[in-house]
């Protein structure tokens, strides 16, 4: 009883998390508040910059905020290659704390929103035979939102430290991608306007993705 009891407690809890960021992101400027705390880094910590843009990575992934104006900041403001290694970093270590929160507290939240969906089973009797391939397959097909794949594969079979690799050499392309875009920013009130830019060319890596998976 205590077990269901902890459970039904878990679950509310994580509803009301998740009610708050839908309400947050629909209601406040979350580009803005980014933008303002990448000029605040770089105002005011210098040379730990990095570590501080590493550090804000965890709560953002596991609210499921998405950072793509992190990771373009991270361009602008340490440019290539300490942003991409602080980017790159940053999105795997948020990637692994989500995936520890799906796999702990949130273990029953989320198996019980996948669990009617025949492709979720398919995916994870895949991950059995060949978790390291599917996985990184996963992590490379843009079309698979990088937030909820967290999520997705915590309650799978994927053992922990081949989904904290797959994750860091999956989303290494994108992050390259978005870092340089980042450095050829004028100003870091762009970093807002960078996605856009960076959609412009981002056809090719759609196609590249699917060519790889096809081809494993």
């Amino acid at each position: 009883m205590s077990f269901t009891c902890t459970s039904a407690l878990n679950i509310t809890l994580l509803i009301l998390l998740v009610a708050t960021i839908v309400v947050a992101c629909l209601t406040l400027p979350v580009d803005k508040i980014l933008k303002d705390l990448l000029v605040w880094i770089d105002s005011n910590l210098g040379p730990w910059g990095p570590l501080a843009l590493i550090a804000v990575y965890i709560p953002l992934t596991i609210l499921a905020v998405p950072a793509s104006v992190l990771t373009l900041g991270g361009g602008y403001l340490f440019g290539l290659p300490i942003g991409f290694i602080a980017d790159s970093i940053g999105s795997t270590v948020g990637a692994v704390a989500a995936f520890l929160v799906g796999r702990t507290i949130g273990k029953s939240l989320v198996v019980s929103r996948l669990k009617d969906y025949p492709q979720f089973k398919l995916v994870t009797i895949a991950i059995q035979k060949s978790g390291f391939k599917i996985s990184i397959l996963l992590r490379l097909a843009p079309f698979v939102p990088f937030s909820l794949l967290n999520y997705f594969l915590s309650v799978t079979p994927v053992p922990l430290g081949e989904y904290t690799l797959t994750s860091w050499l999956g989303m290494m392309p994108l992050t390259l991608a978005l870092v340089y875009v980042g450095t050829t920013l004028k100003d870091l009130s762009d970093v807002t306007r960078g996605w856009g830019e960076f959609s412009k060319t981002h056809l090719p890596w759609i196609i590249s993705g699917l060519v790889i998976s096809d081809a494993w």
